[in-house]
């Protein structure tokens, strides 16, 4: 194991489950941890952060050893060098932003603390907030407030237990970006707990799923995701991620076209400037196949693929269809019916329809 990789083993007794895990996650990026509500997301960050105290455990984070039982060894939370960040911002009513931002630098006091400060507050843009109160804020900026002073005690790992689960959806939409900035621009690893599938297709670089306690799937996102022996995500939100770059914007028919490792896609022009890279997603609902070259058709996104697997889905009359275009996956979900109409077997040559995607980043 890298000294820089945050691993975790621990055991903890619920009463209608025990939480196991034996993780190895990446030391930069965003750590997802996903699963439906009472899986053990918020109980696996409370024993990281030793809120809770679990049994033959071992939680070592950039090379520091947090608890060890084997050796004895079990540092308090208020020894760890860690961030929290809570669903509610729980900032101090009578301080305004900058009394609340001083008082999470005095758990780390040292000569770079003021500087460690100032990064916070440029990185998430609060500049302008600091002479606010808590009650002059919306949910996004008190949350961006909240992160930031997570931030100002120079953590080794940032915990974020559903910090957007208090918001409504344009808050929600005002934080996102700013959650992206921190995964693209902080050299700590961040675990973040969440049972939306939104937040997972936009935010996750890394992904753990839970189930009772029980570690499902982890590893990259898109490897995950796109898995359909034992799909993560069921339903209507199937899909699959693609990392491409926007090579083209055309104003006449206002849509930009993004290369993949595999192809392309035609999308909405939503302003993303020419040659940034982006990340598409794509339900599978929105794919269809078949075996001969699209023509004469208002789907414009079709490209060649191979049929790497087929599964069954929720329901009983359809199937999943995970294909490989070149080094790049897709998931379709088509009806049992078609799959044999077409003879579609695992090998098949096809080519994939897609109807419509996602820009989520």
């Amino acid at each position: 194991m890298s000294t820089e990789e945050l691993h975790i083993r621990l055991t903890l007794p619920r009463a209608d489950f025990a939480l196991q895990t034996d993780l190895q996650l990446p030391a930069r990026g965003i750590t997802v941890l996903f699963g439906a509500s009472g899986s053990g997301k918020t109980s696996l960050l409370r024993c990281v952060a030793g809120l809770e105290r679990a049994q033959d455990a071992r939680v070592v984070v950039a090379g520091e050893t947090w608890q060890n039982d084997a050796a004895q060894v079990f540092l308090p939370t208020h020894r760890r060098a860690l961030g929290y960040v809570f669903q509610e911002a729980s900032l101090f009513r009578h301080l305004d932003v900058q009394g609340n931002l001083q008082y999470g630098m005095k758990r780390t006091p040292s000569p770079q603390a003021a500087q460690t400060l100032q990064a916070a507050i440029e990185l998430l843009g609060i500049g302008h907030l600091l002479r606010r109160r808590p009650d002059q804020l919306s949910g996004g900026e008190r949350q961006r407030v909240a992160i930031a002073r997570a931030l100002a005690t120079a953590p080794k790992v940032l915990l974020l237990d559903e910090p957007m689960a208090a918001l409504d959806l344009a808050r929600r939409q005002e934080i996102l970006p700013w959650l992206e900035k921190l995964r693209d621009e902080l050299s700590i690893p961040m675990l973040y707990v969440t049972h939306s599938a939104d937040e997972l297709a936009r935010l996750a670089d890394h992904l753990v799923v839970l189930a009772r306690g029980q570690v499902k799937a982890a590893g990259p996102v898109h490897e995950v995701l796109s898995a359909i022996d034992t799909p993560v995500v069921v339903g209507e939100d199937a899909g699959a991620l693609l990392q491409g770059m926007v090579a083209e914007r055309s104003e006449s028919w206002q849509l930009a076209r993004v290369v993949f490792a595999g192809g392309e896609l035609w999308l909405r022009d939503s302003g993303v400037p020419v040659g940034q890279r982006v990340r598409l997603r794509v339900l599978a609902r929105d794919v269809s196949l078949t075996t001969v070259e699209p023509q004469h058709t208002s789907i414009q996104n079709h490209c060649p693929c191979v049929i790497e697997s087929i599964a069954p889905d929720a329901h009983p009359s359809q199937v999943l269809v995970r294909v490989r275009c070149g080094p790049s996956v897709l998931l379709a979900r088509i009806t049992r019916r078609a799959q044999d109409s077409l003879g579609l077997q695992p090998g098949s040559a096809v080519w994939a329809q897609v109807k419509s995607v996602a820009l989520v980043q």
